[in-house]
């Protein structure tokens, strides 16, 4: 299994012919063809049973960015491709997801001015950027509540969408 920070080499381990071979995931989605069965997937290990019930246990104990710092993207891309599994990993991915966004945004809340460092490291990339929003919110609403935010306006959208409706009742 290999990972990359840029996103575009979650590579897979496949069987080809008898030979295994490690490829990117563009390129294993590109000849995956489910009549002429060229590929086969060898699910990576945080993917398998074992680790599935791991996660249906508690899936806060889990060091995602250790595992595969991209689980969510990855795991949904592995669905693609024909695995009796497929239902299972899609239930436990959704699981996972529902289980550990409650934590990851009640500390994004609840450490302001704080490091968080040690809080973002098991994190996977998605609940990284996550706890990014969740962390920008609550210094945007630190601001305006401490009267440091620009003065709240309306939106163009709202501006535009007012201007519209007035025209369509002259018409």
């Amino acid at each position: 299994m290999c990972w990359s920070t840029s996103g575009d080499r979650l590579c897979l381990s496949l069987f080809v012919q008898g030979s295994k071979l490690e490829i990117p995931m563009w390129l294993a989605k590109g000849l995956h063809d489910s009549k002429r069965r060229l590929i086969s997937v060898e699910l990576p290990k945080i993917y398998k049973e074992a680790w599935r019930t791991v996660f249906s246990a508690d899936a806060n104990v889990v060091d995602l960015h250790k595992m595969g710092p991209y689980y969510y993207g990855f795991g949904s891309q592995l669905l693609n491709f024909d695995n009796p599994e497929n239902p299972e990993i899609a239930q436990t991915i959704l699981q996972t997801f529902i289980s550990r966004f409650r934590r990851i945004m009640d500390s994004s809340q609840n450490a302001y001015n704080e490091d968080t460092s040690g809080l973002v490291a098991r994190l996977d990339e998605l609940e990284r950027a996550l706890f990014q929003a969740g962390q920008k919110g609550l210094n945007d609403f630190q601001c305006w509540e401490k009267g440091q935010a620009s003065q709240i306006t309306v939106s163009s959208l709202v501006q535009n969408y007012g201007k519209r409706k007035f025209t369509e009742m002259d018409g």
